[in-house]
């Protein structure tokens, strides 16, 4: 079943980067030579393999890399070239010549690409603080407000490296956060990128009273024990919570989740028997499923990310209709849930429709 699955993909991407590659070879047809058909066909095949063989052979960085913006340009002409089409196949029943609408239209298309990778790559590597206002009505024991700062989807290794890193401390820490937490994918799938790029130590240098606290995402991930996974992180000033409960202080319970995509992890249920409901809850859950579960068992507030909120529109509407709350801050009763569009990317440093961010929750305790 799954080898049918897998070939089916796989035909349907064979089309669409045949598609791609015949809107391209019509618009240079007219203005190159024949000789450079076998090259661009060569080229073609490449790229359209780079970010799978990228991914097979994870020591050749630079491989991965064209895969990455591979993705972005596929994805950015299946959206454009169509339109196109039309338009050219509008423009038949004027009398505009031919040859003349289609070499424009190569142009332009070309043009807006690049502009829109250029735009992208902004949006990428250019945080934004976002910042919400929440109202929890427990007593924390004397302390009123409390000063959430929160990143996800940090996606550290290749692409998003050392300076997007210390791009991230240096806005947490002119922040003067209380408290930070990471609702996962603080790592790409490869802990040796995230620490031969020294990104432990960059990110070691953020500081808060309360702690630094984090939860693992699908994308945190090693070949070898799990506990090989969470040392690693935790050498980098933050505490990683793996089906755990603690106690901050006295003043608020913390629960970090493992992510969706485990197995053996816990139910909600029995995370929260024995937790001091009287006092404020904070639930950190990569994924922001099961909202409805969460406010039944009595949690306040419930930090996630995971849906970099499409990353490339028009993906943003996919996941606007797979979750309830994909993006902000959603109120139910006395249930907040907070979900970051992310810091990082995954696959190409492109983002249309979504920006890159940190998130400022700004807590009132008025029980």
């Amino acid at each position: 079943m799954f080898a049918l699955i897998g070939i089916a993909i796989f035909l349907v991407y064979g089309f669409l980067v045949f598609y791609i590659g015949w809107s391209g070879w019509s618009w240079m047809k007219p203005v190159v030579s024949k000789r450079f058909k076998m090259l661009y066909i060569v080229l073609l095949v490449f790229l359209s393999t780079s970010f799978i063989l990228g991914r097979l052979v994870g020591s050749f960085s630079v491989l991965s890399i064209i895969g990455n913006y591979w993705l972005a340009v596929f994805s950015l002409l299946l959206i454009m070239l169509p339109v196109v089409h039309v338009i050219l196949w509008l423009t038949r029943l004027t009398r505009l010549p031919r040859h003349h609408t289609q070499k424009w239209a190569g142009w332009l298309t070309l043009t807006a690409l690049i502009a829109l990778i250029g735009y992208g790559s902004f949006n990428a590597y250019s945080p934004v603080v976002r910042e919400y206002n929440v109202e929890i009505n427990k007593s924390a024991e004397g302390m009123e407000e409390l000063k959430i700062i929160m990143a996800a989807d940090m996606h550290f290794g290749l692409l998003s490296g050392a300076a997007h890193a210390r791009r991230m401390v240096e806005e947490i820490n002119a922040l003067q956060p209380d408290l930070v937490l990471y609702p996962g994918d603080i790592i790409d799938d490869d802990l040796e990128a995230y620490v031969n790029r020294g990104i432990p130590e960059i990110i070691g240098n953020i500081a808060a009273p309360y702690g630094v606290y984090a939860s693992l995402g699908n994308h945190d991930k090693l070949d070898g024990p799990i506990e090989d996974l969470i040392d690693a992180l935790e050498r980098s000033n933050m505490q990683v919570l793996y089906d755990e409960v603690i106690t901050v202080t006295d003043k608020l319970t913390l629960i970090g989740r493992k992510d969706r995509t485990e197995r053996d992890r816990a139910e909600l249920s029995a995370l929260v028997s024995g937790v001091e409901m009287d006092k404020p809850v904070i639930l950190i859950d990569h994924q922001p499923y099961e909202l409805d579960e969460a406010q039944v068992h009595g949690v306040d507030l419930m930090v996630s990310g995971h849906t970099h909120r499409g990353q490339v529109a028009p993906a943003h509407l996919i996941t606007r209709a797979m979750y309830e709350n994909d993006w902000g801050h959603l109120q139910k009763g006395e249930f907040h849930s907070v979900v970051t569009s992310g810091y990082g990317f995954w696959g190409p440093p492109i983002r249309i429709g979504s920006r890159s961010e940190i998130v400022q929750i700004n807590v009132r305790f008025t029980g």
